[in-house]
């Protein structure tokens, strides 16, 4: 499995070494890190022993390589080194809408898994949707992103777009929530910083109350909304005609389509 060569090591690839440092699963000196301008995660591994912007021939050593660039210049990163890579060397991508049958081809035909993470696996809450049509790829996908999130297997390539609507895009649908309730208490006289302090704490003990108790989200909303209340009234916006469900409908689908586009 190590050396892991990451071919990209900006946000989710920080993300990820943090995760594998906070974990144990991988340590610093297990790193191979390829990036013109690496995150202060990365710059921390190199002083804790990761070999940062090494010679290309260095590469050989690599068992798995950890496609971490952005989708627009994917195609340059990989055929910038795969000349140097091992012919059994893994690939294992994060680039959001592209076909493992293109990764395969720019690679050699090397065995290909892809992978749509959270940057949760910093902190190794992650999710992380895997797709191969190869065991073995599938296998070391597993050995990279069990540790540090909650995996989902997903059968069919074409779901991957789905899931990039549902899981990969996420969070930031949940920090613009957050957002917005932050911005909505100074109109009701609270000051902007008890504000953020009340939406954020509330957010996250509700995401942990989930977590912990594992109820489903739609009788946790049930237990606190009563009938003619505060919530209630609320809820009659939120969830009516205009409201999440139509709004996260559109969406999901602008994520999955923008995704389709990716993939050229």
């Amino acid at each position: 499995m190590t050396p892991i060569f990451l071919l990209g090591a900006g946000r989710m690839g920080g993300a990820l070494i943090d995760g594998w440092a906070l974990t144990g699963a991988y340590a610093a000196h297990d790193l191979i890190l390829r990036d013109p301008n690496p995150s202060q995660e990365a710059l921390a591994a190199a002083k804790a022993g990761a070999s940062l912007n090494p010679d290309l021939a260095d590469l050989a050593k690599a068992r798995v390589l950890l496609l971490a660039v952005k989708p627009q210049i994917w195609r340059s990163a990989a055929l910038e080194v795969e000349p140097y890579l091992a012919k059994d060397c893994v690939i294992v991508s994060i680039a959001a809408g592209v076909r493992a049958a293109d990764i395969a081809g720019a690679f050699g035909g090397r065995a290909v898994v892809r992978v749509m993470p959270t940057t949760a696996v910093a902190i190794a809450k992650g999710v992380a949707s895997l797709f191969s049509t190869d065991p073995a790829a599938m296998a070391v996908a597993h050995s990279l992103f069990d540790p540090v999130a909650t995996t989902v297997e997903v059968a069919d390539e074409a779901l991957m777009d789905s899931v990039v609507g549902i899981s990969g895009s996420a969070p930031a649908y949940l920090y613009a929530f957050i957002e917005a309730l932050e911005a909505a208490g100074p109109a009701q006289g609270l000051t902007i910083e008890a504000s953020r302090r009340l939406a954020r704490a509330t957010i996250i003990g509700a995401a942990a109350l989930l977590e912990a108790s594992q109820t489903e989200p739609a009788e946790l909303r049930r237990q606190v909304t009563s009938p003619g209340g505060t919530t209630e009234a609320a809820l009659k916006v939120l969830m009516g005609e205009g409201g999440f469900g139509d709004l996260l409908d559109q969406a999901v689908k602008a994520a999955v389509a923008r995704s389709k586009e990716l993939a050229g």
